[in-house]
């Protein structure tokens, strides 16, 4: 069992050498007998139906192949494999599922912090809230206050008992 995978490796190994060696003539003989199997198997299918990575693959090797010949190599038109690469690059691009909308969220520990300032100063609506919060060095709008103080049930804007 090992020496049949060590003699198998040892050959592909060798020829590899003898692969990037080859005359052109040969590789052109064996690129013919190719292309008369496919057409051979051809007629045999009806109608291919190419995988996603099929798909990835032509696409992927179009681009080492001049435009011109593309008719000839290619099982498929050239319209097809554009469009292929049209859609493999939308997809790449395709930020979708990573798009948000609106602000991102509070952080819990500025939330806390709110609610305890809030639960401090009985008196201060949300303005002062912000404010305080801003001197300290937490940048966010004076909304974004409301909304915490309003979720938490606590009145954003407490009205003053006392005489002005």
């Amino acid at each position: 069992m090992i020496l049949s995978t060590v003699y198998a490796v040892t050959r592909r190994l060798l020829s590899l050498p003898a692969l990037l060696l080859r005359r052109d003539v040969t590789k052109d003989a064996e690129l013919l007998v190719l292309r008369h199997e496919i057409a051979v198997l051809r007629r045999h299918v009806p109608r291919l139906r190419y995988e996603p990575a099929d798909r990835l693959w032509f696409a992927t090797l179009s681009h080492l192949i001049p435009r011109r010949r593309w008719a000839q190599v290619f099982p498929m038109t050239p319209a097809t494999l554009l469009a292929w690469h049209r859609k493999l690059v939308a997809r790449k691009w395709d930020y979708s599922q990573r798009r948000r909308s609106g602000c991102p969220p509070t952080a819990a520990a500025v939330r806390a912090l709110v609610l305890r300032v809030a639960a401090e100063n009985p008196g201060w609506g949300h303005r002062r809230i912000h404010g305080e919060l801003t001197r300290l060095g937490h940048k966010m709008a004076a909304s974004t206050v409301w909304n915490i103080l309003n979720q938490a049930g606590i009145d954003p804007a407490p009205r003053g008992t006392g005489a002005t």
